[in-house]
């Protein structure tokens, strides 16, 4: 009988950003998958993440979202397509603050990740085909929180996988992190 309770843990180099493994069941109709169990990640990082909003983005080629930073806890799983996922700590009281931390999910590498609140995350599909890229958070949404960082800030040398990515209004509009945090750098 598989062990399906198996959950790994994996910190990253910016505190509150956690890679989520679980094991995949193959067979002969395809796979088997749990993507997170909250009681163990609640144990895990000694917190009480309660899930209140469910948001499923569906993304075509060439499409680039973010660099968003809602005031929400978030469990993201991109579940089709070949995305790249950068996340960026922007904190200012952080001793991690603009460190940027990169993934690749594809069919053969599916993850999950947590993202703590002050992080920003940004999703860009790099296949040929739709991604779609589901996401749980802690908090309802009503519009008014519009944190973001502009996509191509120089400062953060994201490199991202397209050249000419296909943004919102919104995201074509969004400052640098110098713009938004003129203090963290002065000489």
């Amino acid at each position: 009988m598989p062990d399906y309770s198996e959950q790994i843990l994996k910190k990253t180099s910016i505190e509150g950003l956690y890679v989520i493994e679980r094991p995949v069941f193959d067979d002969e109709r395809g796979f088997f998958k749990e993507v997170v169990r909250i009681d163990q990640l609640n144990k895990d990082l000694n917190m009480e993440f309660v899930g209140r909003q469910w948001n499923h983005s569906n993304n075509l080629p060439n499409t680039l979202r973010g660099i968003h930073a809602e005031s929400w806890n978030k469990i993201i799983y991109p579940i089709t397509g070949k995305v790249f996922l950068a996340i960026i700590d922007i904190r200012p009281d952080s001793v991690t603050f603009s460190k940027v931390e990169t993934f690749v999910s594809d069919k053969n590498n599916r993850f999950a990740l947590f993202i703590s609140k002050g992080l920003a995350n940004s999703f860009c599909n790099f296949g040929v085909t739709d991604s779609d890229y589901l996401y749980l958070v802690d908090s309802y949404y009503d519009g008014s929180d519009k944190k973001a960082i502009a996509w191509d800030d120089p400062d953060l040398n994201i490199k991202w996988p397209v050249k000419n990515p296909i943004l919102s209004d919104r995201d074509k509009n969004n400052k640098t992190l110098r713009e938004i945090f003129p203090q963290k750098f002065k000489i």
